[in-house]
């Protein structure tokens, strides 16, 4: 077990003080690893980033949350888009209907969107999203309030002239300045005061709620210059399911509500959209899947190079040493160690490919997350997959080398000339 160890360490030392003889040979033979692992994995971890910013912005949207609008979020093969802009907005007397006869949701919200300038003296915000709301609006939708108050129900009763600012709508307005208290100056000259500002969700993959650039406002204030009846108007509810009801079962209630309230006869298909957050992962499913496979493939082709590349300098390194390999075989050495010490060799270069591959990730990652303030990281499993796939590829491209430096007569390889 000695003579083994001490073998292996020979034969390691002996691969390290090659690789770093040769510095050139040693840099030229690895970049083709390090352009491969550089795109296999900066798309994972694009991939990853992507994936978690997208299933976070679903998650925020409630698994037991369902959105009723004029548009769905998927299609099938029986819906035509020319019919469906036909169909008539979600409308307040749907949302009461839902109000007075569903029994199986815990909350239901109705919301008109429009986009807006709003402005504070100088300072005006011009892709604002104005969204006109009704109440339990915070029991339905997540989100936070970092400053202020959110609506009171007097202010959703009375209409008050009250807004709540998304993050950014308040950092182009005010600035460094304290935003409370402050009045605002919508569409039509009508002036609102601020109550609240919400937490800043920062930018990711996707924006489902776009939440950093909304304007809140109750919705009685919001009718005084909002066409709530307008049907190319943006509207929406959002009902809630009690904790015992499946969204399966409030779906088909609201259905049959809503197909009451537009007296639509059994014949005729429902001309409104009922979306959920599973519709919107079991699409993201397959956009997931492309990303993964494109990586591969797109990898798999610098890492078949960068593997080529490899296994011809080690072709080089053995007829290079093809006296020494001589030597060490005349003194006792056998084929194993012979086949290790090249082995490692084109492993250790491999392994250095795919690690400077990862520092190049890493490097990236972090100027991207500085200039775009995003939360993109290279994650444990990308690098344990690197320098996985590096390892492999280091044994496939020397293995042929290798064992060809290891069947060598003694007698002929030290008589070898180069």
């Amino acid at each position: 077990m000695k003579t083994r160890l001490r073998l292996f360490k020979e034969g390691f030392l002996s691969a390290i003080k090659s690789v770093t003889v040769n510095k050139l040979r040693t840099f030229l033979s690895l970049f083709g690893i390090t352009i491969g692992i550089f795109c296999i994995i900066s798309v994972f971890t694009v991939l990853d980033w992507m994936e978690k910013s997208i299933r976070d912005s679903i998650s925020s949207m409630g698994s037991n949350v369902v959105y009723i609008q004029k548009f769905p979020w998927s299609f099938d093969s029986e819906m035509k888009w020319w019919d469906i802009v036909r169909w008539p907005t979600v409308s307040m007397n749907e949302y009461q209907a839902i109000q007075k006869r569903s029994t199986k949701s815990e909350a239901v919200s109705f919301l008109i969107a429009k986009s807006d300038r709003i402005k504070y003296k100088n300072n005006a915000a011009n892709d604002a999203v104005l969204a006109a709301v009704t109440d339990d609006m915070e029991k339905v939708v997540l989100f936070e309030i970092d400053k202020g108050r959110y609506f009171s129900p007097f202010d959703y009763i009375s209409g008050s002239n009250v807004a709540v600012l998304g993050a950014e709508v308040a950092e182009r307005l005010f600035g460094d300045t304290e935003p409370i208290g402050k009045v605002i100056t919508m569409a039509g000259g009508f002036k609102a005061e601020v109550i609240g500002v919400l937490k800043k969700e920062g930018q990711g993959a996707i924006s489902l709620s776009n939440v950093d650039q909304i304007t809140l406002i109750p919705m009685n204030f919001g009718r005084n210059f909002i066409n709530i009846r307008n049907r190319f108007v943006d509207s929406q509810m959002m009902v809630k399911a009690k904790p015992d009801v499946s969204v399966q079962e409030l779906t088909d209630e609201l259905t049959m509500i809503i197909r009451a309230a537009r007296r639509l006869k059994p014949a005729e298909i429902s001309n409104f959209s009922i979306n959920n957050s599973k519709m919107l992962s079991q699409g993201f499913e397959a956009v997931f899947q492309g990303i993964n496979i494109g990586g591969w493939i797109i990898g798999a082709f610098a890492i078949l190079v960068g593997g080529f590349g490899i296994a011809n300098i080690m072709f080089v390194s053995v007829r290079e040493r093809t006296n020494i390999i001589g030597i060490q075989k005349a003194l006792g050495a056998k084929r194993g160690f012979i086949l290790q010490e090249f082995l490692t060799e084109s492993v250790l270069l491999s392994l250095a490919g795919g690690i400077l591959g990862l520092l190049m990730i890493f490097i990236a990652s972090l100027v991207i997350n500085y200039l775009y303030e995003l939360n993109m990281h290279l994650s444990p499993g990308n690098i344990i997959l690197a320098l996985t796939i590096s390892g492999v590829i280091g044994v496939v491209a020397g293995y042929a080398p290798a064992s060809a430096a290891a069947k060598m007569n003694p007698v002929d390889a030290i008589g070898f000339s180069f």
